[in-house]
């Protein structure tokens, strides 16, 4: 990797930090963690999934998605079925108030938001609006290879 992509790494490694600090502070308190957000949305994203599957794509233990899922159904926001291919597994589908749960957060979050872009000049503006095409190329980059650890 050159120096010019390490800088650049680096950069957009602090921006998300950042990122991340704001979108905790834009969220509301609904009792849901970032992780339980991020699983239920991938959920959305991408249709039932396994546990093991559900683990790696958001970073953590199996035992621990296997806790949060638990919670999360008892939340009525996700159920367990078995695959259709294969009666023995497992996999995990958003329900609809799990999808009206992250309809809401997003409302309430874009709602917060837009005061905050109020408070930036239009040239700031249009360069987030230029960028979101980039942002996703890069989520969609790890969301289609994941990163071993």
């Amino acid at each position: 990797m050159e120096i010019a992509e390490r800088t650049l790494a680096a950069g957009i490694s602090a921006g998300v930090e950042r990122l991340i600090g704001l979108v905790r502070s834009l969220s509301p308190a609904d009792g849901l963690s970032l992780t339980a957000a991020a699983t239920l949305a991938n959920l959305e994203r991408s249709g039932p999934r396994r546990l093991t599957g559900l683990a790696v794509q958001e970073g953590v233990t199996q035992p621990a998605m296997t806790q949060l899922i638990g919670r999360l159904q008892e939340a009525g926001l996700v159920r367990r079925e078995a695959d259709p291919d294969d009666g023995r597994v497992v996999q995990v589908q958003l329900t609809d108030q799990g999808r009206n749960m992250l309809t809401r957060r997003r409302a309430v979050r874009a709602e917060r938001l837009a005061v905050i872009l109020d408070r930036i000049s239009a040239t700031d503006r249009a360069a987030l609006a230029a960028a979101l095409p980039a942002i996703d190329a890069l989520a969609s980059a790890q969301r289609d290879a994941p990163l071993t650890h």
